[in-house]
């Protein structure tokens, strides 16, 4: 029992939210979902946790690291974090994930 307990938190640690723009909705139309995920989260990792969270077979994922903007406010310049983006595209046939809903 503790042994699904702590896969699960790595699960948990791998994917971090749903990533929900414009370009990601039109994406759910090919079965890819789009999601933030850790920084040091490997494509294997990205897929298992996937499958073990969602209950779904992955047909492949890709990723992106999206560069932090750096800004000004009040005059004083600030850089925006660096995040990383798994685009998982789902095996044809399945029902998609519904990422509104909570896991």
């Amino acid at each position: 029992m503790a042994k699904t307990q702590e896969i699960d938190a790595r699960h948990y640690d791998v994917i971090l939210a749903p990533h929900i723009t414009e370009k990601s909705t039109m994406a759910s139309e090919f079965n890819a979902v789009v999601f933030k995920v850790a920084g040091d989260a490997t494509k294997p990792q990205i897929k298992e946790a996937v499958e073990a969270l969602f209950d779904r077979k992955v047909k492949s994922v890709n990723t992106i690291v999206s560069k932090g903007k750096t800004k000004r406010w009040k005059g004083k310049p600030y850089k925006r974090s660096d995040f990383k983006k798994a685009i998982v595209t789902l095996v044809e046939g399945q029902d998609s994930i519904d990422i509104t809903s909570g896991i």
